[in-house]
């Protein structure tokens, strides 16, 4: 098997790391292609820096992994990595694709903002089974847990048989001692943060990002991640068709 590993957070990012130690530990030949910089909330954006009509793609060593020497920072947001890269843009076509470790939480329903999540959809969305991995620390310590999580998320979807999946999974950045384990979980109805509108003026407006605090529901994300417990939550793809009766809104001109 052969994986497509990207982030979110940048071709440095630990994160990174830690996920392909995790992919390798299990077996997984990998390729290694992430932004040159930070692309958080990306979400599923397909944005690149071009030149003369060229995606720009630099090589750079890759340590602290066995056997996994190069990685690839590509000037491009992480879904459009996924969009090229299962197309062979980066080398063979991949048999999953893996994006994190995330700096950060990815919860609730504000996974529709993150770019580690939209590049796993992009994936998914293509027919690739898909994992996205989040730390539920803005700077993390305990990568080692994070790793440990993401190996067992990685070999479910090697063994799973049936339609790709993508799979959603937050570890709350605890010693591999103090980690309960990993359950599913239902998304909040609220992501790790809110969004609060302050002064506006002319030409500008404040907005400030504060942590959610109130109580959650519980068997959420959010509430399995404050207890201790790493989730995981299967995504469905972006392509459902609501029901809803759009027949009022029917138009032929030419009748």
């Amino acid at each position: 098997m052969h994986a497509l590993i990207t982030n979110d957070d940048g071709v440095d990012s630990l994160g990174l790391r830690a996920l392909v130690q995790a992919a390798v530990a299990c077996g997984v030949e990998v390729t290694v292609a992430a932004p040159d910089g930070e692309r958080s909330g990306s979400s599923a954006a397909l944005s690149a820096l071009e030149a003369e009509g060229r995606l720009l793609v630099a090589e750079l060593p890759f340590g602290g992994v066995p056997g996994v020497t190069t990685a690839l920072a590509v000037r491009a947001s992480p879904a459009l990595i996924v969009f090229v890269g299962v197309r062979g843009a980066f080398g063979p076509v991949p048999d999953l694709v893996l994006s994190g470790v995330n700096h950060g939480p990815n919860t609730g329903q504000a996974v529709l903002h993150s770019g580690t999540v939209g590049a796993a959809l992009t994936a998914v969305t293509h027919g690739l089974p898909a994992l996205a991995v989040s730390c539920a620390a803005a700077e993390p310590a305990q990568w080692e847990s994070s790793a440990l999580a993401a190996g067992r998320a990685i070999g479910w979807l090697l063994a799973h048989r049936g339609p790709p999946v993508m799979l959603n999974v937050n570890v709350p950045d605890l010693p591999p001692d103090r980690l309960r384990g990993l359950r599913p979980a239902a998304l909040a109805t609220y992501g790790a943060v809110q969004a609060r509108i302050g002064e506006r003026g002319r030409g500008y407006l404040t907005t400030t990002f504060r942590e959610v605090a109130e109580e959650s529901v519980p068997g959420t994300d959010v509430a399995l991640l404050r207890q201790g417990w790493a989730t995981v939550t299967a995504l469905d793809r972006p392509t459902a068709t609501a029901a809803v009766d759009l027949t009022p809104l029917t138009w032929d001109a030419t009748a």
